[in-house]
């Protein structure tokens, strides 16, 4: 494929020339409650997102129950402080029997829904539901059999770039190419949470098209909708915000999460930027024609007699715009008319000799 291919994804079209796909994450926002999640569906699709999309993982698949150093987080700034890794993703992860349940309340509310899987078994689960596409996390965008694993279901694969150099970018992509993977997204994604719109770099975004031909979007971690936008107007085809209903609900990713209001934001000016990008284009628009009328033209300004002088006092530059163009001024000074004319005649060359 090459960076203006379109990615289809359950008959839904992503590329250039559609809308940029809008991905709400659920993440762990649920609160491990089931009517939570569906509200979240359900707040989704209200809102006007194209696809939800959940983690897919248990604890005991993404790490180990110890206390050693190095599975506890000590960053004094992180939202998850003084937590484990295996206490943050026991509170965080979706249970695997909700899946079916959100995915297909989600289908019903015209949405696609799909996941990130995060180790072998999770992609074996997901087949065994059909989901229909694919996301690789950030910070699993070097797990090269992960990558290859889930590039051979031949389904689309979104992969987040989030700490990824070019030579790893270089590396993940080939080894889903090679595994089968047609149909290729990569999100340009900055892995701090929040993340601050002065580290998100959107200009990576047309650079990552061209060095790897496929179609780029943004993982958006910041607040706000302002980084999402200027992604798109860099060319960004998808972008992916995480989701709740409120932030002071709480939730391992509420912090930095859009509530409906805002998503519903999202949307609509990420396509206002979109349908903004047009092509490139000088001159006047079909829209723009009947406005032509207000620009400056030359106009007599003072009542002349048969055979008077153009001068600086009797000829200016004003609206509408029916008279010859500002240009001609110095041309047709010193010219004499043919006839009377009014105060407020735009000036023509048959008004002359």
């Amino acid at each position: 494929m090459n960076a203006q291919d379109d990615v289809v994804i359950a008959g839904k079209h992503i590329g250039p020339g559609h809308p940029p796909f809008i991905i709400a994450e659920m993440s762990g926002n649920h609160n491990q409650s089931l009517d939570r999640a569906m509200a979240l569906v359900e707040a989704a699709a209200r809102a006007g997102a194209h696809a939800l999309k959940l983690q897919t993982y248990t604890a005991d698949t993404m790490t180990l129950d110890v206390q050693n150093e190095g599975f506890q987080i000590r960053d004094p700034d992180s939202l998850w402080k003084e937590s484990s890794l295996y206490k943050l993703y026991q509170q965080a992860y979706t249970p695997w029997e909700w899946h079916t349940p959100i995915f297909a309340r989600a289908k019903q509310l015209g949405m696609i829904a799909f996941s990130t899987p995060f180790d072998e078994t999770a992609v074996d689960f997901l087949e065994s539901i059909e989901a229909p596409c694919y996301k690789i996390a950030s910070f699993e965008n070097t797990d090269l059999p992960l990558i290859r694993r889930v590039a051979r279901t031949g389904k689309p694969v979104i992969i987040s770039t989030g700490m990824a150099s070019v030579a790893e970018l270089d590396e993940s992509v080939r080894a889903a190419r090679k595994a089968g993977c047609h149909s290729l997204v990569l999100l340009k994604c900055t892995s701090t949470y929040p993340a601050t719109p002065e580290n998100t770099n959107v200009s990576t975004i047309p650079h990552m098209r061209a060095l790897f031909g496929c179609q780029v979007g943004l993982s958006d971690h910041t607040m706000g909708v302002g980084a999402s936008v200027a992604g798109v107007a860099l060319g960004a085809t998808v972008i992916e915000k995480h989701f709740t209903l409120r932030r002071a609900d709480g939730g391992v990713d509420s912090a930095f999460s859009l509530e409906p209001e805002e998503l519903a934001q999202l949307v609509v000016e990420t396509g206002r930027a979109w349908q903004s990008l047009g092509t490139v284009h000088y001159g006047p628009t079909e829209a723009e024609r009947n406005s032509l009328q207000f620009r400056r033209s030359l106009y007599v300004v003072e009542d002349l007699a048969p055979g008077d002088e153009l001068t600086t006092t009797n000829v200016r530059a004003i609206r509408p715009g029916f008279g010859l163009p500002p240009r001609h001024l110095e041309e047709v000074l010193g010219s004499r008319v043919t006839h009377a004319v009014k105060r407020g005649t735009p000036l023509s060359w048959s008004l002359l000799r």
